[in-house]
């Protein structure tokens, strides 16, 4: 079981003058729940090597015991440091696709061409992809094969507009993920703010938030085994 988790290469939050990029817990969480079911990992991003960490998600408040676990694993650390480029990824060597979020993904992966190809051709061979929080925004230029939508129809969820409030980030995203997948038609459900929360709709998996970073990863899983 070899399963690809790609992340942000982006580290700029708009035009704030802070940094941002991937969430530290939506990258550990899921790393461990497929370390631990013995799957095979690969990290890569846009631009290999080290992805930026958002440094947000290194306060006290959202460390969890899998965020500790990383600060004190030298080979994952190891591993995240040396991410392979996109660009070089093979997508039928993967039985499965994870994207971490961050606010990162919002800038660079969403208009990734080699990013695009590899979701439309892992869902094309009926493998499962997932992506949480802020990830699912990888989604929205994708298209299937007759040019609609990959996301028209689907259960989607994804970081609400009230998280996005609540964070006051509102005006500094390049676009509101809630409101993106229900303009690309897709049925968008929601839980409470910061509850963990997984649509599944096909082989497509999709969290909310960081706190479903783990049960994103779990029903990928569940596909596989």
């Amino acid at each position: 079981m070899k399963i690809l988790m790609v992340l942000t290469s982006h580290n700029k939050l708009g035009d704030t003058g802070e940094k941002t990029g991937f969430w530290l817990e939506e990258f550990a969480s899921p790393y461990y729940v497929f370390k631990d079911a013995g799957a095979e990992v690969v990290l890569a991003s846009p631009k290999g090597g080290q992805p930026p960490l958002d440094p947000n998600s290194e306060g006290e408040d959202f460390q969890t015991e899998d965020t500790r676990r990383f600060d004190q694993d030298k080979q994952a650390q190891q591993q995240l440091a040396n991410t392979q480029k996109l660009s070089e990824i093979n997508p039928e060597e993967f039985d499965g696709v994870f994207y971490p979020g961050g606010h990162g993904p919002l800038w660079d992966l969403t208009h990734n061409q080699h990013s695009v190809d590899l979701i439309a051709q892992t869902l094309l061979t009926n493998k499962p992809l997932a992506a949480v929080c802020h990830a699912p925004a990888v989604l929205t230029e994708v298209r299937t094969n007759q040019g609609v939508s990959l996301i028209k129809g689907k259960s989607v969820t994804g970081f609400s507009n009230s998280e996005e409030a609540a964070v006051n980030l509102t005006e500094v995203v390049p676009f509101l993920l809630e409101d993106k997948l229900k303009a690309l038609g897709g049925s968008y459900k929601k839980a409470d703010d910061w509850a963990s929360f997984v649509q599944v709709d096909g082989r497509l998996i999709t969290g909310q938030n960081p706190a479903s970073s783990a049960d994103t990863a779990r029903a990928l899983l569940k596909q596989l085994q």
